[in-house]
């Protein structure tokens, strides 16, 4: 209606999405789709987990490590791991994800490294101030009624999805913490249509305003005394719904739970809490004073950043960030624990850029895991105690405040990213450290090239330190004489080697004539006469 776009323009994007469906055989039937004849047993096999770790390790970005303090020693006897991303298999997987059926927290992977160790664990903070700490409701809170004389939930299984008729089977269960992927509870219910309701009493522990909530695939309902608290249905990513609740120690209170199973994957329910805890942080400065050497796992999680949430605080909207500073809930518990002189490092999961000057600054080692996947925590503890030699490289970014990027007003890229930032970054696109050492020398690049030349570039690569290690050699070009909008440098390729220490290889790149190209006002790119500029590192 208003001109923005043809008609043709749509053409495109509608053939681009057709393509990938038909590529995929989703209009044929499973007979003629090799995807449909892979066997649901080769879902998270061995194979898929041996692969989970390797990409674990291979995304690990080491930012800093002074004077060497890691590899940590496995001989170490007491272990501090401290922070709300330490034990929470939810920031494993961010968004959009599927669900393993075993998922590797940092504490669980620390725990499995240093099996002659005490490994202990305290939350410490949350993630952000007011914002939910959950964990699955334990079984020692629920009673199958008011006499409290028998643990667990009442429960009713149905074979259809409304919770009709007679129950196919009643039982107690402990509590409510269940994945059935594409399964069904019993053999005799159907997978895709089945429904189930829960009644009996919750005990809470202490006084308080509780986070109450939980999570299900395709939908739940919870009730406390015969109130709702929350509910919800979800096709395509289980959401956390919560709300708040004052409950009183040692009351019992009427629960019921209803969950409807509506041809949805990873059929699935967790009713969840956050017991309110005052001496959160005191413990985690206790626990760290009486261990040999902390490791904080800090950073973000699927419940700040993402799409449509209930989120709202500092530096966060909705799933929207306002800011990219690391909370100051979580630098504030740094900032206690660092005065206590441990060895200690940072572990950072998040899926996006984040700003932490003062912990760049003052903690000694800083480990970027990113959301690392159900192998996570063992790629972690492989990083952390020397069993695996981190070489990963940011693939963005890294400012220093908020104020460094210009504002999204339009697409110009001017003074974004990388190509066209001119300022310090905290850590730049590119970076990440080593346990080992390179040595790089230059074996060929030619003088002059014609139009339309490709331009071969070979360079020497050695180990010169006492560590095998992989080394991901990266190729700039920069074009210094362009008249035309050109990025101040541009990554044209990268190449990722094994090293073994004292090995040379040589690594080879070609750039063809696209890569030394720049833009013209019409977007055409157009090889210039001058000179080109080559960075290896």
């Amino acid at each position: 209606k208003q001109n923005l776009i043809t008609e043709a323009e749509l053409d495109v994007s509608v053939k681009r999405l057709l393509l990938a469906r038909f590529k995929l055989g989703m209009f044929d039937p499973d007979s003629e789709v090799k995807y449909a004849q892979i066997p649901i047993e080769v879902v998270d096999s061995e194979n898929h987990r041996v692969l989970a770790l390797q990409a674990a390790r291979k995304s690990m970005v080491l930012l800093k490590n002074d004077n060497n303090l890691l590899p940590f020693s496995k001989e170490v006897k007491k272990v501090a791991v401290i922070g709300p991303n330490a034990d929470d298999n939810e920031v494993l997987l961010g968004n959009y994800n599927g669900y393993p059926s075993k998922g590797i927290t940092p504490l669980k992977g620390i725990i499995e490294k240093l099996p002659h160790a005490e490994v202990a664990f305290a939350q410490g903070c949350t993630l952000a101030e007011k914002l939910p700490y959950f964990t699955v409701i334990p079984a020692d809170y629920f009673y199958t009624d008011k006499t409290l004389q028998t643990k667990g939930l009442n429960v009713e299984y149905f074979d259809n999805n409304k919770l009709e008729g007679i129950a196919k089977h009643t039982r107690v269960d402990d509590n409510i913490d269940f994945v059935w992927w594409n399964k069904a509870p019993f053999d005799d219910l159907n997978p895709e249509e089945f429904s189930i309701c829960w009644r009996g009493v919750l005990v809470p522990p202490v006084t308080g305003e509780y986070a109450i909530g939980g999570e299900a695939f395709t939908g739940y309902k919870l009730s406390v005394d015969g109130k709702v608290v929350t509910q919800g249905r979800d096709q395509h990513h289980a959401r956390k719904r919560y709300e708040y609740v004052q409950f009183e120690a040692g009351k019992p209170y009427e629960i019921e739970v209803e969950y409807v199973q509506d041809k949805t994957e990873y059929a699935h329910v967790k009713i969840l809490w956050d017991v309110p805890n005052p001496n959160l942080k005191q413990e985690a400065i206790d626990l760290a004073r009486n261990s040999d050497l902390v490791i904080l796992c800090m950073g973000l999680s699927p419940l700040l950043e993402g799409e449509e949430m209930k989120v709202n605080v500092e530096g966060f909207a909705g799933g929207d960030r306002l800011d990219i500073k690391l909370p100051a809930v979580q630098t504030e518990l740094m900032k206690e624990i660092q005065k206590l002189g441990k060895p200690t490092v940072l572990v950072l999961l998040n899926g996006s850029a984040l700003a932490f000057n003062w912990e760049a600054e003052n903690i000694s080692a800083i480990l970027e895991a990113w959301y690392p996947g159900q192998s996570g925590g063992t790629a972690i503890a492989d990083v952390i105690f020397g069993d695996y030699n981190p070489a990963g490289r940011l693939p963005v970014t890294f400012y220093k405040d908020v104020n460094q990027i210009p504002a999204f007003d339009n697409y110009d890229m001017q003074g974004k990213t990388y190509r066209y930032f001119e300022g310090k970054p905290l850590y730049e696109f590119g970076y990440g450290l080593s346990y080992t050492t390179f040595q790089y020398k230059l074996r060929t690049v030619p003088e002059s090239v014609k139009n339309g030349e490709d331009i071969s570039v070979s360079v020497d690569v050695t180990n010169t330190g006492n560590m095998d290690g992989d080394e991901v050699v990266q190729l700039y070009v920069s074009l210094p004489d362009s008249k035309l909008q050109k990025p101040i440098r541009a990554l044209q390729g990268f190449i990722r080697v094994h090293l073994k220490k004292g090995e040379t290889q040589t690594v080879k790149f070609t750039l063809k004539p696209h890569q030394i190209a720049a833009r013209s006002k019409e977007n055409i790119p157009v090889v210039e006469t001058g000179k080109v500029q080559v960075s290896i590192g």
